[in-house]
């Protein structure tokens, strides 16, 4: 049997002695618990290693065998999903385990297609998990839907090789980087050094946000207000307006990048040096530069903590995707509920963030774990990521984003409308006649876009 896996001689033999005793029983046969997920590349392997593992160990004592039936995109599964809790023809059965995002798990708790995870857990085990965590997982009624697996927050990424030699020659500090407004006078005097090197190397912007949804939302928390007010943005909000302006104003300046896609491919090409996004992303980031004429240098990547408004309290935003079990048989959801158990475990938890750029999710994976075991992590930036990640969970709020229907046209609908203003104001910017004062010309842009940014708003519903 030398190369098969264990998984299928334990399930030969098992069959074997069934026939051949007549004494084992049906009780004596593992279950098969089915699980979709959303883990592709490299995530993938990891989360393939664990489930062997699981099934070897764990789970054989247990008599259970954790079975991938789907491996998808979260807008893949989240479709699914939705076809299967809407009885669609053609839907796929539903799995015993499934990856699912808060927004998709309400829609099938409400449908009572889940099972509430608190009855598998006593209090003491529930008190092992980030509060927070388990917060964003209570759905409908408090009732526990969503368990956290693995999470991510937002930090500033930034290509310290470049910055460093910039630094170098115009005396720009790290330390203003934990602000946004250390960010914008940063890059102002980015963009004068960026304007003096080489044309062929193509330095052009600073900074970038990944979401400029996140960045209004998590800059408002910050400075004790809310974006959103009742399911509408807060125009109204002083906050808000000091949010709006920190970044259109670098925008239309040319300072900060309007691009469409993520920051790490920006980082591939020197475009940009400085961004912030989830740490889930961590592993798109570039170990090198290559510039336009096709020379490359190395590109060292430092990992700060999310930058705070100046006056305000630092937070930041708390995501990803927890698993839900669904209905079936009493029996099966307990089941789920020892994989969760164990996959959850500290040790196990971190060896899977560790490698990925999500977040442990209990308490002992972040005080003990992370700073004795880091040490094992062979990847320079995941070890970084969470060294800061550590710092910010002493530090800062992590909070949810508000979950109602229609959120996800909402965020598009602001982030088209931010966009397509900025860009109509930064192409007027750099067509001003010669002589005339750009400082007061860019005050202007910026006082007529905000007083326009409602009407630009509702327009582009």
């Amino acid at each position: 049997m030398k190369g098969w896996s264990p998984v299928l001689v334990w399930l030969i033999l098992g069959s074997a002695l069934l026939m051949l005793g007549g004494c084992a029983g049906t009780n004596d046969e593992p279950t098969i618990i089915t699980l979709w997920h959303n883990y592709g590349g490299q995530l993938k392997e990891t989360m393939d290693q664990l489930i062997d593992e699981f099934n070897e160990t764990a789970g054989a004592e247990a008599g259970i065998i954790i079975s991938v039936t789907s491996i998808s995109g979260a807008a893949a599964i989240h479709e699914k999903l939705v076809m299967a809790a809407n009885e669609e023809p053609g839907a796929p059965a539903l799995p015993d385990i499934t990856i699912a995002y808060p927004k998709t798990a309400l829609l099938l708790a409400e449908k009572g297609l889940l099972v509430e995870l608190d009855q598998f857990f006593t209090p003491e085990e529930l008190a092992a998990y980030l509060p927070q965590f388990l917060e964003e997982g209570r759905l409908a009624g408090e009732q526990l839907y969503v368990f956290p697996t693995a999470k991510s927050t937002e930090v500033l990424f930034l290509n310290r090789t470049i910055f460093d030699r910039f630094a170098g020659e115009s005396g720009a500090s790290l330390d203003e980087l934990g602000t946004f407004e250390g960010i914008a006078r940063t890059a102002a005097l980015y963009d004068d050094w960026a304007k003096r090197q080489d044309p062929k190397e193509g330095l052009r912007t600073f900074f970038m946000s990944d979401s400029l949804f996140n960045h209004a939302l998590v800059g408002c928390r910050q400075l004790g207000a809310a974006f959103i007010d009742q399911g509408a943005i807060n125009f109204a909000s002083p906050q808000y307006r000091q949010v709006w302006e920190s970044y259109f104003r670098a925008a239309v300046q040319g300072r900060y990048t309007l691009y469409d896609g993520y920051a790490a491919d920006l980082f591939k090409t020197g475009e940009i040096i400085c961004s912030t996004g989830s740490t889930a992303g961590v592993m798109f980031f570039p170990d090198a530069v290559t510039y336009p004429d096709n020379t490359t240098e190395p590109a060292e990547l430092t990992i700060l903590p999310y930058p705070v408004f100046e006056g305000g309290r630092k937070a930041a935003l708390q995501r990803g995707a927890g698993m839900c079990v669904t209905r079936s048989t009493g029996e099966k959801e307990r089941l789920a509920a020892v994989f969760l158990k164990w996959f959850t475990d500290p040790r196990n938890n971190l060896r899977f963030v560790a490698s990925t750029g999500y977040l442990p999710v209990t308490e002992e994976a972040f005080d003990e774990l992370i700073s004795r075991e880091s040490e094992a992590v062979s990847d320079g930036k995941v070890k970084e990521l969470l060294t800061t990640c550590q710092q910010m969970q002493r530090e800062y709020e992590f909070f949810v984003p508000p979950l109602f229907e229609g959120i996800d046209q909402l965020q598009l609908r602001y982030e088209e409308t931010f966009k397509k203003t900025a860009a109509a104001a930064a192409d007027r910017y750099g067509q001003l006649p010669a002589g005339s004062d750009p400082e007061s010309a860019c005050d202007t842009a910026v006082m007529q876009a905000f007083a326009d940014l409602p009407v630009q708003f509702q327009g582009n519903s």
